[in-house]
């Protein structure tokens, strides 16, 4: 073991549109909505995480929120960079030494990645005294995440539905032999159901209401076997300007993002389309397996079963899959094939 390797802490970053997970010494350390809150005036960011969460939609003139990421990639580097330094802060052990430890690091990426976004996003790393950094695929991470051997020569496929992408593929022998990448995933379905609020009710609710609504009452189908509670939504009513509140049901949801399922649903049909035979065999077999913060919705495990007639199961602990899987790559780093340099 060199000196280097005896300074040397490794942590594996899930750098999510939604949120930012990191995995340091087999444990997860850092589970944060990847939110920064900036002062406008010096420029200088205020609050990361959570505590930039509260924030959101509350802020005066000399604050803004800021979420770093857009489509699972970087849109503002600033803001990325302080928000992953801020966590490395926060953990323990490496935040808060006088000597600041090396880090070998490994990130996930979206699979319809570009040159420059991969650099975005290595850079961002680099600046966070990282001595290496490797990228794994967020749908690879996701398999290995969900229990799948992914160097097996059996085909499998993978759909995570996280809060920026949903990441379609189909892997095999460490490698992804066709995929799609999709940029209608959770921040979408928060987006149709404030849409939908507005234009039903003539109600205006913010995006944290919107997401609150998504996640105790998000639903794949019109009809659930188990019928979800109606819940009390409050927000401003454009015509009169005044607080107001009504209730909302599960069915309404459905209405609300029936369409962009439809897209989600059409994806997976389409790569099963150009998959390989002996590998559409496999996935007969195997079926499909669901993983992201979209898995949880109700429903939509069923929904993709009726649509392509294939099993469909359900990652254990769907949201945590992704990083689960890039730590695991990262405790292989010299072993697995798949890492990008």
């Amino acid at each position: 073991m060199g000196l280097f390797d005896m300074f040397t802490r490794e942590i594996a970053i899930d750098l999510g549109t939604a949120n930012t997970l990191i995995i340091y010494n087999n444990k997860i350390v850092i589970d944060e909505p990847s939110i920064v809150a900036i002062d406008r005036t010096t420029g200088k960011p205020i609050a990361v995480g959570a505590q930039a969460k509260l924030m959101q939609g509350k802020t005066h003139e000399n604050i803004k929120t800021v979420r770093p990421l857009k489509d699972g990639v970087i849109a503002d580097f600033h803001a990325s960079e302080h928000m992953i330094k801020e966590f490395i802060k926060q953990i323990p052990d490496i935040g808060g030494k006088f000597m600041q430890p090396a880090l070998r690091i490994v990130i996930c990426i979206p699979s319809g990645i570009t040159e420059v976004e991969k650099r975005a996003v290595k850079d961002s790393a680099l600046k966070v005294n990282a001595k290496e950094v490797k990228l794994i695929y967020e749908p690879m991470a996701a398999a290995i995440g969900a229990g799948i051997d992914v160097e097996n020569p059996e085909g499998n496929m993978i759909v995570d539905i996280g809060g920026g992408t949903t990441e379609i593929a189909v892997i095999a022998l460490g490698g992804i032999v066709c995929d799609r990448s999709l940029k209608i995933a959770g921040d979408v379905f928060t987006n149709d159901i404030a849409y939908f609020i507005r234009s039903q009710y003539n109600l205006d609710i913010g995006e944290r209401t919107a997401e609150r609504i998504k996640i105790e009452i998000g639903s794949a189908l019109e009809e659930l076997d188990f019928p979800l509670e109606d819940i009390p939504v409050q927000g401003r009513d454009l015509i009169t300007g005044k607080p107001k509140e009504i209730m909302v049901s599960y069915k309404e949801v459905f209405k609300a993002i029936d369409k962009s399922i439809m897209r989600i649903e059409d994806a997976i049909m389409e790569t099963l389309a150009i998959t390989p035979p002996e590998l559409a065999s496999d996935i007969y077999k195997t079926g499909i397996f669901l993983a992201g913060g979209g898995a949880l919705l109700n429903g939509l495990a069923d929904r993709i079963h009726l649509k392509t007639g294939l099993p469909v199961c359900v990652a254990e602990d769907p949201l945590r899959a992704v990083v689960r899987g890039t730590g695991i790559a990262l405790k292989n780093i010299n072993k697995f094939r798949f890492l990008i340099k």
